[in-house]
């Protein structure tokens, strides 16, 4: 590895350490936002269903934004291959890239729900 690809992986990891820290925050929002919902089914709370909504909102939008990066990332790595990477190195390339893809794609369609369930009928959930 020479000092410009160690200098760009650095740069990747401290983009990515930042990213580990949005989780942390997320988690934090998630949290909130159960108890949120939870007030909503029990006492009707409308007030809490309209935060609630708001965060899951946030949310996904932020975790659409994170899965972006990745996904660009992985097109980043599937362009850099070469004919004389190895098989198992393009196929596991190629993997990644249509796992980040479909991650993608999946906070999208999260996104929307949240965006377009009003009565809080679909429950949401991500990994």
């Amino acid at each position: 590895m020479n000092n410009e690809q160690l200098n760009e992986k650095l740069k990747e990891l401290k983009i990515e350490d930042f990213i580990w820290f949005v989780y942390i925050g997320i988690i934090f929002l998630s949290w909130y936002s159960n108890s949120l919902e939870r007030n909503y089914f029990i006492f009707n709370d409308q007030i809490s269903k309209e935060k609630y909504r708001k965060i899951i909102i946030i949310i996904f939008s932020i975790l659409v934004i994170v899965y972006f990066y990745f996904l660009s990332d992985s097109y980043k790595s599937l362009k850099s291959l070469n004919q004389f990477d190895s098989n198992k190195k393009q196929d596991l390339v190629y993997l990644s890239f249509i796992a980040s893809l479909l991650i993608a794609i999946s906070g999208l369609i999260f996104l929307y729900i949240a965006l377009e369930d009003e009565d809080l009928n679909v429950e949401l959930a991500f990994n």
